[in-house]
């Protein structure tokens, strides 16, 4: 369970609850003033606008996995780098003692397909710069949709403290509409500019606490897989090539603490990703 979502997500909205009902003092609260930051037409601009946004920029087949994407988020696969070291590693003895034909039966038994199907396409014979080629073509394509789908929640944040705006014109008309209407309407210019405002409020709680942290554990997870795909190709390569078990151990574990570190390999994949945007 990724409780660090979780916990941001009540903590943040507990804060806001709070703050609105506090009193002169930390410990008075007077709860009466939510009902001055509950107004369903703003609700429904908000919200309504913000998800026509959505729903119109990206594709059904995005849209459907939703439950998906708040599952992966929820209940967070735990990725283990170090895990996928020492499986290598194991494969590269067991290919140093019988050759590459004896990986055959263990890599059967992998549960990652990504891995299997690496670990094959050596046992098959295949030429070193094709089976990169191609693993690095997988793990970009998987990328590539990982960025479709954070961006999604991150086009989502952008349009929804615009409609918070939107909601904002819409009352301020009404407002000065009602000003002219009414002798008393001068009186009814406080009330009516909170209406106006709380749309504003809506929209930057929806864009900066649920669309914005949703975004980022997607970007997250997605790191984390790359990373993982990427030891698993740096190992095959290493194993193909008939390189030494501990030398392998220790160019993989050099490799994560870069990445670790954000050096040079750890960026590739931030500019492959800028470079796809800018496209």
């Amino acid at each position: 369970m990724n409780l660090t979502f979780i916990i941001g997500i009540v903590f943040g909205f507990f804060m806001i609850v709070y703050g609105i009902i506090m009193g002169d003092t930390p410990t008075a609260t007077d709860f009466t003033q939510l009902e001055q930051f509950v107004d369903i037409p703003s609700i429904l601009i908000v919200v309504g606008g913000t998800l026509a946004t959505v729903i119109a920029g990206n594709p059904m087949k995005t849209l459907v996995k939703f439950p998906k994407h708040l599952s992966i988020i929820l209940n967070q696969k735990k990725f283990n780098p170090a895990g996928i070291i020492d499986e290598v590693v194991e494969f590269a003895q067991i290919a140093r003692k019988n050759g590459l034909l004896a990986l055959e039966e263990p890599a059967s038994q992998l549960e990652d397909p990504f891995f299997k199907k690496s670990i094959m396409l050596i046992v098959d014979g295949n030429d070193s710069e094709k089976v990169r080629e191609m693993l690095t073509s997988d793990i970009d394509q998987l990328s590539a949709r990982h960025d479709d789908v954070a961006s999604m929640y991150e086009k989502g944040s952008a349009a929804a403290p615009a409609f918070g705006m939107i909601g904002t014109l819409i009352g301020l008309v009404k407002m000065l509409a009602g000003m002219g209407e009414s002798s008393t309407g001068a009186s009814d210019i406080g009330p009516a500019m909170a209406t106006a405002l709380i749309t504003t409020f809506y929209g930057c709680i929806l864009a900066h606490l649920v669309f914005n942290p949703i975004a980022n554990n997607l970007r997250t997870r997605d790191e984390e897989e790359c990373l993982c795909r990427q030891l698993v190709v740096e190992g095959v390569m290493a194993i193909q090539s008939g390189e030494n078990p501990k030398f392998i151990r220790e160019k993989l574990e050099g490799y994560l603490e870069q990445q670790a570190t954000g050096g040079e390999a750890g960026e590739s994949g931030k500019k492959k990703k800028g470079s796809r945007k800018e496209k």
